[in-house]
């Protein structure tokens, strides 16, 4: 009898284990983590710490934040980071251009779930928990300038983490073809999701451009100062402009002048 009893605790015990187990892998499957990358001197780590105080201010879902990055000093510790995985390319291949891809390595550093990657520069004006929930499995945001092509900005995009297993042995097996067909990562990346037919884009009006959706047109701009598009959750920054720019406004090129963004300056902090 005591025998028996001990057996049927044992085996009540190891159920209980295979359950916090089980449990333990189904809620790191729909772990939610927000990435960065961040290489270079470009960008310091305030943009990585600001960055991570807008995703907290606006959002109501249960995260992690992850960068993944050459140079750690100044970031805030609540920030796990981690070195940004080698693309392995043949040598003396320019390789900057390409980092982001390493996003969908089929096993980063074992994170699991659903990966939101933000850019650095972006700058969150509004609740994103959307970004989390909306359906789709893999969604970017849809090129504003030429929306007559498949190809996604990727400033904002959201995987689940070692869906694309095939996406960076393919880059790795066709670089070069890859290099003279695609002019960055984005089209590169747009292009095989949609091969995989996974390829979807945020609603449009969620992720706008400060350049081409906020800016006022000469002779306005020295009068107006930039506009927030109607529901927006996300403004992008791309080409000359970066958030410190647009707090303080300036002159560009002859034909862009920007006065300063008040609504900018309160959201980048």
């Amino acid at each position: 009898m005591i025998w028996r009893r001990m057996l049927v605790e044992d085996e009540y015990m190891q159920e209980n284990v295979n359950d916090s187990l089980s449990g333990q892998a189904h809620t790191q499957s729909e772990q939610n983590i927000v990435l960065c990358m961040k290489w270079g001197t470009k960008y310091g780590a305030e943009y990585v710490n600001r960055l991570y105080n807008m995703v907290k201010r606006h959002t109501t879902v249960d995260f992690k934040m992850v960068c993944l990055t050459d140079r750690t000093e100044g970031i805030d510790p609540a920030v796990e980071c981690f070195p940004i995985p080698p693309l392995a390319l043949p040598a003396g291949s320019p390789e900057r251009g390409w980092n982001k891809l390493s996003t969908f390595e089929p096993n980063l550093y074992g994170l699991k779930g659903n990966a939101l990657f933000l850019d650095l520069d972006v700058v969150i004006v509004d609740n994103i928990d959307s970004f989390f929930t909306h359906p789709g499995d893999f969604l970017i945001i849809h090129d504003w300038k030429r929306p007559w092509r498949i190809t996604g900005n990727s400033s904002v995009y959201r995987f689940k983490l070692g869906a694309f297993p095939g996406l960076m042995p393919y880059f790795r097996e066709h670089f070069d073809e890859i290099r003279q067909k695609f002019r960055n990562e984005q089209a590169y990346l747009s292009w095989y999701v949609d091969q995989e037919k996974k390829l979807s884009y945020w609603p449009d009006s969620w992720c706008k451009s400060y350049k081409y959706h906020c800016l006022q047109k000469i002779p306005m701009a020295y009068f107006k100062p930039p506009v927030k598009p109607e529901g927006v959750k996300i403004i992008i920054f791309h080409g000359e402009i970066n958030p410190p720019d647009a707090i303080n406004g300036g002159g560009g090129k002859w034909y862009r002048y920007v006065l300063p963004s008040q609504w900018i300056k309160d959201a980048w902090q």
